[in-house]
């Protein structure tokens, strides 16, 4: 390529991601073209973490925050998620049990707690809860509050019908997650016994109730440029608090087992997107990390201010020291339970009314 040709490439480049960063750090919606200019692979990997990591340090700083997972009831669901080693017809060789006690479930907490988590994640197999699950999981965040009041419990139960999410809140439960998964267009490949819809219904009924929302995506499922715009535009139209990402674990007997599409790249720069379009919300690296993103983790960081500490639903995580000693060699530290995960400065967002109806100015329409 001639030197003249070359230059004016690089230069277009920084004009793109420029202005991606600074309409982030305004707070403004990116457009899907400079949005598809981060996945398409022509700009440099390093330039497109760089510009991300501006938006993530004005939000965020240099804090981490770390989650952990509790499963409480492990396998035997009902749904056909086919990357899930929980689902119907899994043959994967998963730990399956019922539901534990609360006491076992604080205990657990606490030692997360003590290695530094943040917030934890109560989650149980199955479509979604009966009543009588939604009393142990009250119980459940009975005894963890019991020792440590100030965590942050997040409830992961599937598909909420009436009332339920009302029962969470008012149990102490922070937030609720619950996850697109993937784009609405495609939805029916990955999963047929329920649907995108049904996702969005829940995620909205626990918004309602109070419950911080958190919802977000596997990635390396075969999805298109356009299918992980889609759900991203999608995310962002629920307005979340909190937008894991993961990416996916091919568990031997399941649908998706043979799927090692991802690379380390790929995964930045999905992670940069979600920076982009989630400029102050908890972006979090979830699941597969470790296999996916490998050497490139703490890469990662730059990017998404919140990781998953220690196990997963039904797979190991990487040790919870050697997830503090990467934090520490990073540059980055973790975020105590006395900071607020989201900036102050999101409360800048809330405009009070000062036209339109009972005013004398016209409304803004």
């Amino acid at each position: 390529m001639p030197r003249a040709r070359k230059l004016t490439k690089v230069l277009d480049m920084d004009d793109v991601l420029g202005g991606l960063a600074r309409t982030a750090l305004a707070r403004e919606p990116i457009r899907r073209d400079a949005a598809r200019r981060v996945l398409a692979g022509d700009d440099e990997l390093l330039d497109v973490v760089a510009a991300g990591s501006r938006v993530r340090r004005q939000f965020f700083g240099r804090r981490v925050k770390l989650n952990t997972i509790i499963n409480l009831k492990s396998g035997m669901c009902p749904e056909d998620c086919g990357y899930c080693s929980q689902r119907l017809g899994s043959e994967a060789e998963i730990l399956k049990y019922t539901w534990v006690s609360p006491d076992e479930a604080a205990g657990i907490a606490d030692r997360a707690v003590r290695a530094g988590a943040k917030r934890v994640c109560l989650v149980a197999s199955g479509r979604g809860p009966h009543e009588r699950d939604i009393t142990r999981v009250e119980r459940t965040i009975d005894a963890i509050k019991a020792d440590r009041p100030d965590v942050e419990v997040c409830v992961c139960l599937g598909l909420l019908s009436d009332g339920q999410a009302d029962r969470l809140r008012a149990a102490g439960a922070h937030a609720y997650s619950h996850n697109l998964n993937t784009s609405e267009a495609r939805y029916g490949e990955i999963c047929s016994t329920h649907t995108f819809a049904d996702r969005v219904d829940t995620l909205e009924r626990a918004t309602a109730a109070g419950l911080s929302p958190c919802s977000g995506a596997i990635f390396g499922m075969g999805e298109s440029d356009d299918d992980v715009l889609d759900l991203a535009f999608a995310l962002r139209d629920l307005d979340p608090d909190s937008v894991p990402v993961n990416f996916l674990i091919p568990f031997a007997g399941t649908p998706f087992e043979g799927r090692w599409e991802l690379t380390p790249e790929r995964c930045l720069r999905i992670l940069a997107l979600f920076r982009f379009v989630f400029p102050d919300v908890e972006v979090r690296l979830a699941g597969g990390r470790e296999i996916h993103l490998r050497s490139l983790q703490p890469l990662a960081l730059h990017l998404a201010n919140s990781i998953f500490l220690g196990d997963y639903l039904t797979s190991e995580g990487q040790p919870g020291a050697d997830d503090r000693q990467m934090i520490a060699d990073a540059g980055f530290t973790v975020e105590g339970l006395e900071e607020q995960s989201l900036p102050d400065a999101r409360h800048d967002l809330v405009v009070l009314r000062r036209r339109g109806a009972g005013t004398d100015l016209p409304a803004n329409a």
